[in-house]
């Protein structure tokens, strides 16, 4: 049986916009203290042999009142910095529940 971690961040939403112009993603960078929680995590999966694509992690979030399932992925800092950093996609439904728009503080918790 796995025991869930929690931790709480709080971070700027953020839009990404991809190269063609036609999708629009909305994220919030999880970085500090809480970044290196997840990185931990990540580092036991893969020696556990449980590690998910492209490094993620599966995880239950909630933001004010709205609780999902989604994961987290890697990410890089701004600064081209080695601090881990991991990225929480938002999507409309969250943000419209919420009343959240790009730039906004987001408090978040995560189980994972």
């Amino acid at each position: 049986m796995t025991l869930l971690e929690q931790l709480h961040h709080t971070g700027r939403l953020w839009r990404w916009t991809g190269g063609s112009g036609s999708g629009t993603w909305h994220f919030v960078t999880i970085d500090g203290a809480a970044g290196e929680a997840l990185s931990g995590t990540a580092v036991m999966r893969k020696l556990e042999g449980t590690a998910r694509g492209f490094g993620s992690l599966k995880v239950k979030a909630r933001i004010g009142a709205t609780s999902f399932a989604t994961s987290v992925f890697p990410g890089k800092s701004d600064d081209g910095a080695a601090e881990q950093v991991w990225l929480l996609p938002v999507k409309a439904a969250v943000r419209r529940a919420e009343g959240l728009a790009e730039g906004d503080a987001v408090e978040v918790s995560l189980d994972y």
